[in-house]
């Protein structure tokens, strides 16, 4: 007996809900034309950080704790592909830490990112609405890893950002922006005056 997947809330919001009012707004006439959820990736930049030898050991191992908190996934280091002289970054040296999210851990993260993260951010008004690019994906960036409830900042020794980047199939930035916004993601609005 093969045994059925249950679907993540965002998930099954989107193939009941959303899925249907996209074929609609955007007249396509098949549901394989339908844009798609890829994956999310995960980027916090230490290149910067590295030059205090004493640090060091206590940045990788706050960066590796707080992506694994998060993501539910172990981070791989990213090396520099070039040397730059302006940056004091030299080929080989350690860049960053990444991690890829694809299926059920990818819609769980989002949920959290939208649901639990970001209305934690001081002031927080609404992410961009101008960070797609020509295929749709969409990146936000995060100062600070004190918005992740799971993160005890009692025991972190350094503070970081992140980069996270939404990554979609068949799409564009006004797909993309219409799929976000059906499932939470709280965009600016304009200001009323």
């Amino acid at each position: 007996m093969v045994e059925q997947k249950t679907k993540t809330r965002l998930e099954a919001k989107y193939d009941e809900d959303i899925s249907p009012r996209l074929m609609e707004k955007f007249a396509l006439g098949n549901a394989h034309q339908l844009p798609k959820l890829s994956k999310i990736v995960i980027n916090i930049g230490i290149g910067r950080h590295l030059e205090n030898q004493k640090l060091k050991q206590d940045i990788t191992d706050t960066v590796i704790s707080t992506l694994t908190q998060i993501s539910g996934q172990k981070p791989i280091l990213r090396m520099a592909k070039k040397s730059v002289a302006n940056f004091k970054v030299r080929e080989g040296a350690p860049s960053g830490f990444m991690v890829t999210l694809r299926r059920d851990r990818m819609w769980h993260f989002l949920d959290r990112l939208m649901n639990l993260a970001m209305p934690r951010v001081r002031d927080f008004r609404g992410v961009k609405d101008s960070a797609f690019d020509k295929d749709g994906n969409y990146s936000v960036g995060l100062t600070e890893q004190a918005v992740w409830p799971e993160i005890n900042m009692a025991q972190v020794t350094f503070v970081h950002g992140m980069n996270i980047n939404v990554c979609f199939e068949r799409s564009n930035p006004a797909m993309s922006r219409f799929l976000l916004e059906e499932l939470g993601m709280p965009f600016e609005r304009p200001d009323e005056d």
